[in-house]
């Protein structure tokens, strides 16, 4: 277990990613290629990076470097992913670059003794060997992440709607009591449920703050940075669930025609701003097992995206859902 420390300083600069971190996806989705470990949640795309790592001719660089620099074990260097990151790919790619010779080495050595390091690293002390590493982390980037990137955007939106709701009912700590299952607020400490191999430890933020980044494709324990002298970060993942019952696939056509219908348009825009069931059945006038159906149609269409929280779920808009709302809302009339 990991043991965040914060205190009232600590609470005040605490904060959530306002985006996708690219290189921790990068390092999550290598990691997703290396385990069976929630494979059902990502069945669709473990089919499709096979086929576009093939077709990119990634697959010698995914085996000799990629994999073995990104283990599915307790480490893997902290200069990968850069807080930096949260900013945008570009951001962080340069943070790689820029990071002191003398600390890639170190955090290398590390790796060797905890999963042992591909022959490849060593290059990544120099600065000829770090661009063409980037060059490769963005050829990869653009195979397997970039496909998918309008589902992480609409996902981290609902993440975002969700916490934020727990921000404005009780503050910083009303938003970290949320984040559960495996990050629990215990004041003033939030305890991170850590891989068994990893040993127990204490990270004290002293008045740093802490971001948190939720991730996509990450799966199971929240990650943390080894280095406790680094900004805290923590990487902690979205709940998968099932996928809900897909659309009758004989007439295309279906899930917008039942769209069509005042109670659906209430929820649509309902949607906007992030609501629970209970609300859109109230703006929409009508019964909550009502509105729960409305919402499982709009859902199928792909126009929200539902985010459980206990025993409440909150529907936030997918782009798509953003995109016909804004061309409702800006035609004719």
């Amino acid at each position: 277990m990991l043991r965040v420390h914060f205190t009232d300083a600590d609470l005040a600069r605490t904060r959530l990613a306002p985006a996708p971190d690219p290189l921790f996806e990068i390092a999550a989705t290598l990691h997703r290629l290396q385990s069976r470990r929630g494979r059902w949640a990502y069945a669709g795309w473990y089919r499709a990076a096979r086929l576009q790592l093939r077709e990119a001719g990634l697959e010698r660089a995914l085996q000799s470097v990629l994999m073995p620099l990104y283990p599915r074990a307790a480490y893997f260097p902290d200069f990968l992913t850069p807080v930096t990151a949260v900013e945008g790919l570009e951001a962080g790619l340069e943070s790689v670059l820029a990071t002191p010779p003398r600390r890639v080495v170190a955090e290398l050595d590390l790796l060797d003794r905890v999963a042992g390091a591909p022959r490849y690293a060593g290059q990544l002390a120099g600065r000829k060997g770090r661009v063409e590493f980037v060059g490769m982390l963005r050829a990869y980037f653009d195979a397997v992440v970039v496909p998918h990137q309008e589902q992480l955007r609409a996902r981290i939106d609902a993440e975002r709607a969700l916490r934020s709701r727990g921000f404005l009912d009780g503050g910083v700590e009303g938003m970290l009591a949320g984040l559960g299952p495996m990050l629990r607020w215990r004041p003033p400490v939030l305890e991170v449920a850590y891989p068994r191999q990893a040993a127990d430890r204490d990270l004290y933020l002293h008045g740093r703050g802490l971001t948190l980044v939720p991730s996509h494709f990450n799966w199971g324990e929240p990650v943390a940075f080894a280095d406790p002298g680094l900004p805290p970060v923590i990487w902690y993942s979205l709940l998968h669930e099932p996928a809900p019952r897909a659309p009758d696939e004989s007439d295309p056509e279906r899930p917008l025609t039942n769209l069509l219908g005042r109670a659906r348009a209430v929820a649509l825009r309902a949607a906007a701003g992030g609501a629970t069931t209970g609300e859109i059945a109230r703006a929409a006038g009508i019964s909550a097992s009502a509105a729960s159906r409305h919402a499982t149609v709009l859902r199928d269409a792909g126009l929200i995206t539902t985010v459980r929280n206990g025993p409440a779920v909150l529907h936030t808009l997918t782009p798509a859902g953003a995109s016909v709302l804004r061309a409702s809302l800006g035609a004719p009339r």
